[in-house]
């Protein structure tokens, strides 16, 4: 089975699935200060008048959700996702909109009914509400979601090198188990087959998942996803980290270790980071002279690295680092 997972957090994804956590404040007692600022914000702000309570009125967080909410992972940001979203075909919009309708004891608020059928102003307002939404209740926690995908990440790379695909898969919640090419979920919400039929399958990884057993697409002729919860813990231990760690040695020089543990040129560094190649040599000077980092000349560049002591206190190994 071809497997492969998406190595940074989809805005799309994440607005929709944050918006099924804020009717649940004990859900996780990491989200109580998020949720108690997200709460804030949309009673205090705009987010939930006017196009964003369309968002949140199609958006059902107690069943089925539309799939044209979440077109694919996808690699240019917000803006990608919301063009995606602008570009959904009046079909589908019918169809993903008639099926969550089905699912609820409620009618649909006015705008939705008009987002069901097609009309072009009503998918106008959604991806303006959307675009509220996340910058209220989203975009403030953003650092925390990347460092959460990063500690993911690793932990999904030390599963496959353990154990290989079934490994991996078996790690990503207790309802899931794979066994003879064949990844069966426990409890599902309905009975379903899903047949990649040499699609592959791709793994989304997600801040704002509920603990709940991993979810897929509505639709089985879309691209076959299975989207799971990160570790929201190893995130904010890593946020804490860059944070002590910035203080030790500077905002500037953390970035730098950061890049270095990837290794890259001083131009690339350089531009990642908005600063000129001279101002990141500089840096790069004092963290190799303070042993964190060793430079090589390749050619007509000159590349950057970790040294030991620079990852031990990049991952925050100090008994390591006195070795």
């Amino acid at each position: 089975m071809q497997t492969r997972i998406v190595t940074a957090p989809d805005p799309l994804w994440e607005i929709t699935l944050s918006s099924h956590l804020l009717g649940r404040r004990n859900e996780d007692p990491l989200l109580l200060g998020w949720h108690r600022a997200a709460q804030q914000s949309l009673r205090a702000g705009t987010a939930l008048r006017g196009s964003a309570e369309l968002f949140l009125g199609v958006n059902w967080s107690h069943g089925d959700f539309p799939d044209f909410l979440t077109p694919g992972p996808r690699g240019g940001g917000i803006d990608d996702g919301l063009e995606a979203i602008g570009g959904t075909c009046p079909r589908q919009l019918r169809r993903d909109v008639a099926h969550v309708a089905a699912g609820r004891a409620t009618a649909l608020p006015a705008a939705a009914q008009d987002l069901g059928a097609g009309r072009t102003a009503a998918l106008h307002e959604l991806t303006s509400g959307i675009r509220q939404y996340y910058e209220a209740v989203v975009r403030p926690q953003w650092h925390w979601v990347t460092a959460s995908f990063a500690a993911d990440h690793a932990a999904r790379c030390r599963a496959v090198a353990a154990g290989g695909l079934a490994a991996l898969l078996n790690s990503l919640h207790p309802s899931l188990s794979f066994e003879d090419g064949v990844l069966r979920i426990a409890d599902y919400p309905r009975d379903r087959h899903l047949h990649l039929g040499g699609r592959g399958l791709v793994l989304v990884p997600s801040f704002f998942k509920r603990a709940t057993r991993p979810i897929t697409m509505i639709d089985d002729a879309l691209p076959p996803v299975l989207v799971y919860q990160v570790d929201r813990g190893a995130g904010l231990l890593a946020v804490r980290h860059h944070e002590a760690l910035s203080a030790l040695v500077g905002r500037t020089r953390a970035a730098i270790l950061e890049l270095c543990a990837e290794g890259g040129s001083t131009s690339s560094i350089a531009a990642r980071l908005h600063q000129s190649p001279s101002t990141a040599s500089e840096h790069l000077a004092v963290l190799r002279q303070a042993g964190l980092v060793y430079s090589e000349r390749r050619r007509s560049s000159v590349e950057h690295r970790l040294a030991p002591l620079g990852m031990a206190l990049l991952e925050g190994r100090p008994g390591q680092a006195e070795q």
